[in-house]
């Protein structure tokens, strides 16, 4: 437990000091001692119950580290409840900000053929970027930290929450790994609306910042990517995989063979990545 804290403290100190350089704040959790509780709680006869609870109740994702986090937004290290017990991915990995810039910046939605006026944006072009220079220009340096820092049972994830109006907010949020030479990005909502199937006046049922990896919404575009020489078919799953995964809008790509792509320092502390991206209502 000594060294898991320490360990744990370790990674923030050299997160807090590569952010520094980066221009972006950080928000980390204080690490409160709780022996007596824990003790208490996972006592022998107490253990059974609280596993039941956590593995049929909780669809929360369990945060090991923050890079970033803001009110809106944030970049975690969080364990990847998909993975078998002997596999692990290649973390930590090493990516620089302007290699992750060049696959945000590939990545492209196609909207269906047939949009809905009330639902769907039809102002904007059927087949369109997923990230703006703007969003790239946010996310990049901060996901590539992160993967610097992750381990083998860890998954990045993102989150954006932007205020719309009163009663709705729209989500961009998803995770990255890296497996092998392939980079997976996992985009569970973009610009979700908060309220699809909710009544109006009704308040949020569930806070979404505790499920990045989940779609809020339906999620209608597909996902592609440019050079489409890049981009890896996904394999099919089985096992746990195949449970968690099941919906999720996975994008798989060889990484190494994109050309980097210069991008510019964001502003510090900016909370607003995704506010000129096209809206899918």
């Amino acid at each position: 437990m000594g060294y898991a804290l320490h360990h744990s403290v370790d990674r923030r100190d050299s997160v807090t000091s590569q952010l520094s350089t980066l221009g972006h704040f950080l928000v980390v959790p204080t690490i409160i001692p709780m022996t007596r509780l824990l003790v208490g709680l996972f006592c022998p006869g107490w253990c059974a119950i609280w596993i039941t609870a956590f593995v049929g109740c909780s669809p929360t994702q369990f945060t090991t580290l923050t890079i970033y986090e803001t009110p809106q937004s944030f970049v975690r290290l969080e364990v990847d409840r998909t993975l078998e017990q002997e596999n692990g991915h290649s973390h930590p990995a090493s990516l620089s900000p302007d290699q992750m810039a060049a696959v945000l910046r590939g990545i492209t939605v196609q909207e269906p053929l047939t949009r809905i006026p009330f639902y769907d944006d039809v102002s904007v072009p059927r087949t369109h970027r997923a990230f703006t220079d703007q969003a790239v220009a946010f996310w990049a340096p901060l996901l590539s930290l992160a993967l610097s820092k992750a381990t083998e049972h860890e998954i990045v994830t993102f989150y954006q929450s932007t205020t719309i109006s009163g009663t709705s907010r729209e989500v961009t949020s998803g995770g990255v790994f890296v497996d092998g030479e392939q980079l997976h990005l996992v985009l569970s909502n973009l610009r979700s609306g908060t309220h699809v199937t909710a009544d109006i006046g009704i308040v949020d049922t569930q806070d979404d910042r505790l499920t990045p990896m989940r779609s809020i919404a339906p999620q209608r575009g597909k996902l592609l990517f440019n050079p489409e020489s890049a981009r890896v078919d996904k394999p099919a799953e089985g096992g746990l995989a195949r449970v968690f995964q099941e919906e999720r809008r996975e994008l798989i790509v060889l990484y190494k063979t994109i050309p980097s792509h210069q991008i510019e320092p964001s502003t510090p502390g900016s909370e607003s990545p995704a506010d000129d991206l096209p809206r899918l209502r």
